[in-house]
């Protein structure tokens, strides 16, 4: 099943970048809160308007995305 229909991109919003529903939440953004340590309920506390398909969406994308760019550990660079 997928959630990607959630992500969505238009030149008004966030300059185009990918957010969650046509909401200014970049998916970007959503990730990097998930990446410092956020859970997704205190993520959900935080954002109200979020639900939680929106965060797996945000996933979903990342983890599509990475597969384009080749990630190099900053301690190996």
């Amino acid at each position: 099943m997928t959630r990607l229909e959630r992500i969505t991109r238009d030149p008004e919003i966030c300059h185009g970048k990918p957010v969650v529903r046509g909401l200014r939440y970049p998916v970007e953004t959503l990730l990097e809160l998930l990446a410092s340590g956020m859970s997704n309920e205190e993520i959900l506390a935080d954002y109200p308007d979020l639900e939680r398909d929106d965060l797996l969406a945000a996933i979903e994308w990342g983890a599509l995305t990475s597969s384009m760019h080749r990630a190099v550990p900053l301690d190996v660079a």
